[in-house]
């Protein structure tokens, strides 16, 4: 959910979990008040030497991605995609959570044997801003808007509520929708099944 510009710190209001879900709002702020130092170290997005070494094993130019932290995927899990694309070599990838881990995804895929990237947002702007930037580079990617709706039952918070996914996904990136919408919004626990 970020593009080369900057991101805020706090999610869009239109991202707040539903008015009345007096559930998920406690949740937040619980989660939010127990996390919150490992939230705050979040932030910085990793070591630069690591975002400096990512950006070089995929052959794009330093200043290629934003600051990451934030709302931004950070390094580690960056280069946990750069890394799995150039092992598995997946053809048909799928992200939920569009910004720097879709240029990512895009530049290793084309590095590492191609492959097609579907990638997901909920804000229109973003989504266009993310196109724009992954045409800078010259990375082809099928960009859309999945605006948030109420989750699938069981689940808490809001959810994409997305079209026109392939038959076949190899690879499925979750980068979102953001923890304040729910702590557990990406996968509630599992039950037991007594």
């Amino acid at each position: 959910m970020t593009t080369r510009d900057a991101t805020s710190l706090l999610t869009r209001p239109s991202d707040i979990a539903l008015p009345g879900r007096w559930r998920d709002q406690a949740a937040v702020l619980l989660w939010g008040a127990i996390q919150w130092p490992w939230l705050l170290r979040s932030l910085s997005g990793g070591p630069r030497a690591d975002r400096l070494a990512l950006l070089d094993m995929l052959g794009l130019p330093a200043d290629a991605l934003p600051n990451l932290g934030s709302w931004k995927a950070d390094t580690h899990f960056l280069w946990r995609i750069a890394r799995h694309i150039a092992l598995a070599r997946p053809q048909t990838v799928v992200e939920l959570g569009a910004g720097a881990s879709t240029l990512v995804t895009a530049r290793a895929l084309a590095r590492y044997g191609g492959g097609q990237l579907l990638s997901y947002d909920q804000h229109a702007d973003f989504a266009s801003g993310v196109a724009d930037w992954l045409r800078a580079h010259d990375l082809p990617a099928d960009i859309r808007t999945a605006p948030l709706a109420p989750a699938p039952a069981g689940w808490p918070g809001l959810w994409y509520r997305l079209d026109g996914l392939p038959d076949r996904i190899d690879l499925l990136i979750v980068d979102g929708p953001p923890w304040s919408i729910h702590p557990l919004v990406r996968g509630p626990p599992k039950r037991s099944s007594r």
